[in-house]
């Protein structure tokens, strides 16, 4: 049995409808000590079992597996991980020649709070962000693998940079079931290479496929800036959708190099492409006139509330100086990653952006997530990707 936590009087109200959080000040008391990472049963006041979940010190104190059941049983990971299989075979992700690189995990949105699971082909690429998920993470590769059926031969775990303390512990990344480290995976017919060792996130950003493949249909013809380009995703679906030529910027020389390497990968010989490491901002203000297609997919500018006022102005300097410099008739698709920077916010600074250059400038689309980044409807706080696509006279 786990030990036992209850909350103060009134504070279940928010697991009454279903929010998979449960934060410090909502807790009563513990029968007992709890450690980092243990799983707890959540009590109301009044003594009736409400949630099942991991404990973990700090602001979220638990996030919760279940409304259900009081124990992990013997099935309760392969029922997880199935749910959120059938549902990207439902709306089309996973099992598609064409695809074989999706999102199965994504967290709250899969009732997995701290947890995601990339798939690469035949390799499984699983982060923990709590330390409930990094301690459970052989009984979630384990159920992974059995229910994927053949499907996925490789789990690959990646958390020393969510996790910080384990490169202290001497944790390291690694394989926890196979050991194949071919790194080429598809996504809509073009192959690219994933660093799920070194990489950011699991080692490529699969939530921008649908984006990618939107910039593509507008892509004939124009001379496209891919700004923050990291492994060039946006670069060779601009090449494959026509572009007259694609310039990739990242300030990292390992992003250039990853980019270099998957052009050639699926465009060998390209003379429409060329990559350079760069500032953004410096490149920006060196160029002039020069693109009729622009993307700015930066970093998270902010990753917790108290960095969100230098974030918005982050966005509005960096969209205004695209906006100053895209040719007339031109297209730019600018997007936030950051989950504090909410949708409003962002068209906000990207409003200041265009009055600031004096640009006339249409929303064509408002993009997001994509369907295997699901947000649970009884936690909002799980959309974070927010895009737009302007039309700029």
């Amino acid at each position: 049995m786990y030990k036992s936590l209850y909350l103060k009087k009134g504070k279940e109200e928010s697991l009454l409808r279903f929010h998979p959080w449960i934060f410090s000040g909502a807790i009563d008391r513990c029968e007992e000590e709890i450690k980092d990472g243990e799983k707890v049963n959540v009590y109301t006041s009044s003594g009736k079992w409400i949630a099942m979940g991991h404990f973990q010190k700090g602001t979220i104190a638990v996030r919760v597996l279940s409304f259900e059941t009081n124990q992990v049983g013997e099935t309760f990971w392969q029922d997880k991980i199935r749910s959120a299989y059938e549902m990207r075979k439902a709306v089309g992700i996973a099992d598609n020649p064409d695809n074989n690189t999706f999102r199965l995990v994504h967290g709250e949105g899969d009732g997995m709070p701290g947890l995601v699971i990339d798939c690469y082909g035949k390799t499984a690429v699983m982060q923990a962000h709590s330390l409930g998920m990094h301690n459970d993470r052989d009984e979630v590769a384990k159920a992974l693998v059995d229910v994927m059926g053949g499907q996925i031969e490789n789990v690959f775990y990646k958390s020393e940079t969510t996790l910080p303390f384990l490169k202290e512990k001497g944790q390291e990344n690694g394989f926890l079931y196979g050991g194949d480290d071919k790194d080429v995976a598809m996504e809509n017919g073009l192959r690219f290479h994933v660093d799920w060792l070194h990489g950011q996130k699991t080692g490529f950003f699969v939530d921008q496929r649908e984006n990618r493949m939107l910039l593509e249909k507008y892509a004939k013809d124009r001379r496209v800036l891919n700004m923050c380009c990291y492994t060039g995703g946006f670069s060779f679906y601009a090449l494959r959708g026509g572009a007259a030529l694609v310039h990739s910027v990242d300030s990292s020389e390992k992003a250039i190099q990853l980019t270099n390497d998957n052009v050639a990968l699926n465009f060998p010989n390209e003379t429409r492409h060329a990559a350079f490491c760069d500032d953004a901002f410096r490149y920006l203000e060196r160029t002039r006139n020069e693109y009729d297609l622009i993307v700015l997919d930066p970093p998270a500018f902010a990753k917790h509330r108290g960095a969100l006022h230098n974030a918005l102005k982050g966005y509005i300097r960096l969209n205004g100086k695209a906006l100053e410099i895209i040719k007339s008739g031109g297209l730019l698709f600018t997007f936030s990653c950051s989950q504090v920077v909410t949708k409003e916010n962002f068209r906000n600074a990207v409003f200041s952006a265009a009055a600031q250059a004096k640009r006339k400038v249409r929303i064509l689309h408002q993009l997001h997530q994509p369907a295997d980044h699901p947000i649970n409807i009884y936690h909002p706080e799980g959309e974070y990707l927010k895009g737009l696509v302007l039309y700029v006279e």
